[in-house]
């Protein structure tokens, strides 16, 4: 499994929880700490407010399943499947990402910075008001996605592709365009004046 972004290593797990069927179960208030979750279905599960800290999730279903205000702090996920997942509101800080799918994957409100998503596929995903301060975005495939109002300050966005994303109203201070893909992408005009003029563009009014 890859390392976490900023050299940080996986979180050292001492308890596991293997094969369950958690498919609808109520998250609610669950707080769990280094724990190593192994081959779980959580299918449609859901809930409000439960605490995840330094955990490992491994070949979990995540599908359908709907967190609100939920927090998985420095975990790593490694082939989990995140298909019609909804987010809102959850702080996923410090957490990473290896070989996982976001199909239709919902993200609404929140705290993710510093999330290692490195080569992630996130065609068609959707964030809106998400705030991704120093994410690794390395050669994330982005194509079609929605990213709006997304603070991305800070972010690595090298190789990545953001061709036809919707991408009006979030930070892109740390985007080169030289680097990043941008076709057919959706800018609003401030972020038009800022990619212009990294690439050395005059831009004038009048």
């Amino acid at each position: 499994m890859a390392d976490r972004t900023h050299g940080r290593r996986a979180p050292e797990t001492h308890t596991s929880i293997e094969f369950e069927d958690w498919d609808g179960k109520d998250l609610s208030g669950e707080s769990h700490a280094n724990v190593a979750f192994i081959d779980v279905d959580m299918t449609e599960a859901s809930g409000k407010g439960a605490v995840f800290t330094d955990c490992t999730f491994r070949g979990v279903k995540f599908n359908a399943s709907t967190h609100t205000d939920a927090a998985f702090l420095n975990c790593a996920f490694v082939r989990c499947s995140f298909f019609d997942a909804t987010f809102t509101g959850c702080k996923l800080v410090g957490s990473v990402f290896d070989g996982c799918s976001f199909d239709l994957l919902k993200v609404d409100g929140g705290d993710w910075s510093f999330v290692g998503l490195p080569g992630a596929n996130l065609r068609g995903v959707s964030f809106t008001d998400v705030r991704m301060r120093e994410a690794d975005l390395t050669g994330a495939r982005c194509e079609g996605a929605k990213l709006r109002q997304v603070d991305l300050s800070g972010s690595s966005l090298t190789r990545a592709d953001l061709s036809r994303c919707d991408l009006r109203g979030s930070d892109l201070s740390s985007l080169d365009p030289l680097t990043t893909a941008l076709t057919d992408a959706v800018v609003d005009v401030p972020q038009a004046v800022m990619i212009a003029t990294a690439l050395g563009l005059d831009v004038r009014s009048g």
